[in-house]
């Protein structure tokens, strides 16, 4: 793993993002101190698909808008 400082890491920010990416970290110092290490993130390339995933799966009843409704409504002090 090579050392750069902050003027080298600013000018060269591209090229060296381009090593991290392929498994070659590095560390950014300041007057040889070294200050954080830069390294490529493992992040997985899949997708993730959210709507509409359970299509076809699930069947909603007619009646979904008043299921429970005599509990609820006692539980809330409605009249039955």
């Amino acid at each position: 793993m090579h050392t750069v400082n902050i003027h080298q890491a600013k000018t060269h920010l591209s090229r060296l993002i381009d090593q991290a990416v392929k498994g070659d970290a590095f560390i950014i110092a300041k007057a040889g101190k070294p200050l954080v290490k830069v390294t490529r993130l493992d992040v997985a390339d899949k997708k993730t698909r959210r709507l509409g995933f359970m299509m076809g799966q699930v069947q909603v009843p007619e009646d979904f808008d008043q299921m429970g409704h005599e509990e609820i409504e006692s539980l809330f002090g409605g009249e039955q």
